[in-house]
């Protein structure tokens, strides 16, 4: 009985290999802004870039905003989707035009990424796929 048993889950999981391939990929959550910032003012970068992002965009994909504060020059926010930098700068401590910098960070971010997913679907993989290119 117990043969029986391996046997049946034996071929449940042969037969759903490929389905289950596919399913991973089409699993993956969507819509993160992952905050990594530390200081004030890259908070408030974050928290303006993501509120510019969610009212213009569907958010179909993964962004991370880093920042590393610098005493001398301010902060240096970058913004990343799929490990690649898409945006780096370096915000002065005392920002007066914040909102209006992360507005045009989000805007400049979103055109990034379409014109990547573009590029990504008229990539030639016949041969070899993304990831090893």
């Amino acid at each position: 009985m117990k043969r029986l048993h391996a046997l049946y889950l034996c071929l449940l999981l042969a037969a759903g290999l490929p389905g289950a391939a596919m399913a991973d990929a089409e699993d993956e959550m969507k819509g993160f802004i992952v905050d990594n910032t530390i200081s004030h003012i890259g908070h408030d970068f974050y928290y303006y870039f993501a509120d510019r992002l969610r009212a213009t965009s569907r958010l179909d994909f993964n962004l991370v905003v880093r920042e590393r504060p610098d005493a001398r020059w301010g902060s240096l926010v970058t913004v990343e989707f799929d490990r690649d930098v898409l945006y780096r700068r370096f915000l002065p401590p005392n920002v007066t035009q914040l909102k209006e910098e992360a507005v045009m960070a989000a805007d400049l971010v979103k055109q990034e990424v379409i014109q990547r997913k573009l590029q990504r679907l008229l990539q030639d993989t016949t041969d070899l796929e993304r990831d090893e290119l």
